[in-house]
């Protein structure tokens, strides 16, 4: 992997990740942009200890573009685009319109490729894998800022999801605080550590899952994808390495060359789930990494007692209908599953490649 890193007009990073050693990237911005200003602001919820983003700039971010006009794409003749180059294999910028900014933490924007009509199932194996070590830099770079203690991954694909641009690409958020969805799982984590003498929830969780199987729905030598016994959503699967670690930084070479194949599998399932009329499943994809800040607030927790695993599911509940978060879900936090985790690992299996 080659890493080009350079700036674009109104200040912002840009990062090109090449599978060749030999490509030159040096093509400027030629776009006439101001500096970019953003007004994100953290408000901290007293009632319920969390944390909201506040960012009026955000209103009038790009939304919907015809494809000529798709800011992802390469730039081409006059046609410029946050890309300057005519091609790439992954580049990362920093987000024009941040949710998180300054001391309020970072967004960044990765494509994963420069053809428009993709999507991140029709990569091959080698370029997932660079979308991989992509990943894996930025976590390590963003780590090392002082505004940020966690490192988000994470695709939203398709317009039900609020996808505003079609090309594709994910985000990372650099979050200056430990989120609360990850601080819910490392009070469990402390509380069962306890509670066992010493046993960790999420090696205990992978095994079990393992073990029974009837969720399982696709294993490989140093990986396992399995629908949680309490999945939230219709089609719901975590995919955790089998050896524990923390972060992406800790894979090893052999869950990292591994990785691919099994994460290509899984999003051609899901787009197979529904059948052929509706071949596109919109979904998110979100990697679960341990904070990189203080855990002093979750007594008796380290970062080696979390599990980096990814989180895929989808907001379509059958063909034609969305899971929609109505007032249970969305006023009281409380998920009804319309789906049974055991028929979505079923399904899930029985659409399997070939």
């Amino acid at each position: 992997m080659k890493k080009t890193s350079t700036r674009l007009a109104d200040g912002r990073e840009l990062i090109y990740y090449d599978s060749r050693d030999d490509v030159v990237r040096d093509a400027a911005d030629r776009r006439p942009l101001d500096r970019t200003v953003t007004t994100s602001e953290i408000r901290r919820d007293p009632l319920l200890g969390d944390s909201v983003a506040i960012a009026s700039h955000r209103q009038g971010r790009t939304y919907h573009p015809p494809a000529d006009e798709c800011p992802l794409c390469p730039s081409e003749g006059e046609r410029l685009s946050e890309i300057p180059d005519s091609s790439y294999d992954v580049v990362v910028f920093e987000n024009r319109f941040p949710s998180l900014a300054g001391d309020s933490g970072r967004c960044e924007v990765v494509c994963f490729t420069s053809d428009h009509d993709k999507s991140f199932a029709d990569l091959t194996e080698e370029q997932a894998g660079l979308v991989l070590e992509a990943w894996t830099d930025r976590t390590a770079e963003l780590s090392h800022l002082d505004s940020v203690e966690q490192v988000f991954c994470f695709e939203n694909r398709g317009a039900e999801i609020g996808v505003t641009l079609g090309h594709p690409h994910g985000q990372i958020y650099g979050y200056p605080f430990t989120t609360p969805r990850t601080a819910l799982m490392l009070r469990s984590a402390g509380q069962y550590k306890e509670q066992t003498g010493g046993s960790n929830l999420f090696a205990d969780t992978v095994a079990k899952e393992t073990e029974e199987g009837t969720r399982v729905v696709l294993e490989g030598e140093h990986w396992v994808a399995f629908v949680p016994y309490a999945a939230h959503w219709p089609y719901e699967v975590h995919l955790y390495p089998k050896r524990q670690v923390p972060d992406l930084l800790a894979l090893d070479d052999d869950a990292r060359t591994e990785f691919p194949k099994i994460y290509l599998e899984l999003l051609r399932r899901f787009d197979r789930i529904f059948g052929d009329d509706q071949p596109v499943t919109p979904y998110i994809a979100a990697w679960h990494q341990a904070p990189f800040g203080s855990l002093d607030e979750f007594e008796g927790v380290t970062r080696d007692d979390f599990a980096l695993h990814l989180e895929l599911f989808t907001i379509r509940r059958t063909s034609g209908k969305l899971k929609f978060l109505a007032g249970s879900e969305s006023g009281m936090s409380v998920f009804i599953n319309d789906v049974p985790p055991e028929a979505a690992a079923e399904r899930l299996r029985e659409v399997a490649s070939k």
